[in-house]
């Protein structure tokens, strides 16, 4: 097993390379993938949010049933169902069509995605894990920066539907190589007997999906919707009736007593926070590329490379901190890193500031952010334990993704704020460069920009007292 610990790793990382690439590809193809299928702007930008959406109300699930039917049975399946609609989404003759075979990628990369980190946490000793986790999040990072040179290079020589075609190939190899290193058997039953929580799944789909749809669809299409009325009542209505529903259930699909743990409560929170900020951040950089400064997409991508490089070069050291001097520590420190990198970007992003400035303050982050990750995770995991690691990485994704999502929701009506909502959407699907009139727009806009990243870093500041809580806990 000491042996094998490392291919496993090799699985787990070639694993979130693909779903790194998958996303930062796509966002530079969407001005090519409008014009190829003649889409409407909120076609396209549906084309994006479908697979994290998809990805979001799976992983829950995908984490609950690796624990009763095998992580490494779950983790492969994955794999190829992510393949396989890798290469349909290619062949989409419309955008409708295009949105299903996403929302069935999306399946597959959340059987993927909350099955690595427990697999890796299955493989390595309690003392190894924070730096093995480290190597997983450094191989995002490097996802984060070839992604939008990739996209843009794959599209312009061959069109969009290779940046779903080029899953296909690596996905092969992916699968084939963990079948090799990892095979589908786990070396112990993680199948206990136990019943299917049908009542429990249900109920999760119904109200995360009336969440995450009417977070997105409020923003991006209006908040003023029988969509989002329904969407909201769903989930206002589903979420008390899911949370009444586990208590009861014998084999429940969410754990509840897992957040009876300090330690893993506290680990997912600020998981979530950091999420929210660092998406967040994201969008309203794009949208200040794009639109402030004029850039095309795959301009406005590469720009955002130094919030990846940090991660790249930190993220292993990180969860070697962790592993040697405890979790705590090294997590916060990286949230006080991503705290100033926040003010520094809320004080001194302007039409004329230097890029080196700005790369600065958003290497900052990204090395908070790869402080912060691998030992938070180790945490989480660790407090967890074997027999719900499954599930336990489950709700580490469902909360990261979640806090995207909501920085979706948060970001996008500070910026319609100052730039019409139309013009907000081609900005950011790169249909449209600059502002139609800059001279109404720009001031807004650049203080709606100064006023995310403030809420972004007050929200560092609650992640880091929540972090700094669970010093010398064990539980």
């Amino acid at each position: 097993m000491n042996d094998r610990k490392w291919w496993i790793l090799s699985v787990t990382s070639l694993g979130a390379l693909l779903s790194a690439l998958n996303f930062s590809t796509l966002i530079i193809a969407l001005p090519d993938l409008i014009k190829g299928m003649h889409a409407s702007v909120l076609q396209a930008m549906w084309v994006m949010l479908a697979y994290m959406v998809a990805q979001t109300v799976a992983v829950l699930m995908a984490g609950s049933l690796a624990d009763r039917f095998g992580r490494k049975r779950m983790y492969m399946w994955g794999m190829i169902i992510f393949t396989i609609f890798s290469l349909a989404a290619g062949f989409s003759s419309n955008a409708p069509m295009l949105i299903v075979f996403r929302i069935l990628q999306g399946i597959g990369g959340a059987m993927v995605m909350a099955n690595s980190t427990a697999l890796v946490a299955d493989a390595f000793p309690r003392e190894e894990l924070g730096r093995a986790l480290g190597v997983n999040i450094m191989v995002v990072a490097v996802g984060q920066i070839i992604g939008p040179v990739l996209g843009g290079w794959l599209t312009t020589e061959y069109g969009w539907e290779w940046t779903f075609w080029f899953n296909v190939p690596f996905g092969i190899i992916a699968i084939a190589w963990g079948m090799w290193a990892m095979g589908m058997k786990d070396v112990k039953s993680t199948a206990a007997a136990k019943k299917f929580d049908f009542a429990g799944s249900v109920l999760y789909m119904i109200f995360m999906t009336g969440l995450l749809l009417g977070l997105t669809w409020g923003p991006i299409q209006t908040w003023n919707s029988p969509v989002v009325y329904i969407s909201f009542l769903a989930f206002i209505i589903g979420f008390p009736l899911f949370i009444r529903t586990e208590r009861r259930q014998a084999s429940a699909l969410l754990h509840l007593p897992l957040f009876k743990n300090v330690v893993f409560s506290l680990g997912i929170v600020t998981a979530t926070l950091n999420g929210l900020a660092r998406m967040g951040v994201m969008f309203m950089l794009i949208f200040y590329f794009q639109g402030a400064l004029s850039y095309d997409a795959l301009m406005a991508g590469i720009l955002t490379i130094p919030l990846a490089a940090g991660m790249l070069v930190v993220s292993p050291v990180g969860g070697w901190l962790g592993d040697r001097f405890g979790e705590t520590t090294p997590a916060t420190v990286g949230i006080i890193f991503s705290f100033v990198g926040l003010v520094g970007l809320a004080m001194d992003t302007g039409l004329h500031t230097p890029y080196w400035q700005l790369a600065f303050w958003m290497t900052l982050m990204s090395i908070g952010s790869g402080l912060f990750n691998s030992p938070n995770s180790s945490s989480i995991m660790n407090a967890a334990g074997p027999k719900f690691r499954g599930e336990a990485s489950g709700i580490r994704s469902m909360t990261a993704n979640l806090g995207m999502m909501l920085s979706v929701a948060f970001t996008i009506p500070l910026v319609t704020q100052s730039i019409p909502r139309e013009a907000m959407l081609a900005i950011f699907s790169g249909t449209q460069v600059g502002l139609a009139n800059p001279d109404q727009s720009l001031a807004g806009f650049i203080h709606g920009l100064h006023a995310v990243f403030w809420v972004m870093a007050a929200l560092m500041v609650i992640a880091c007292v929540l972090s700094l809580m669970r010093a010398g806990r064990t539980e």
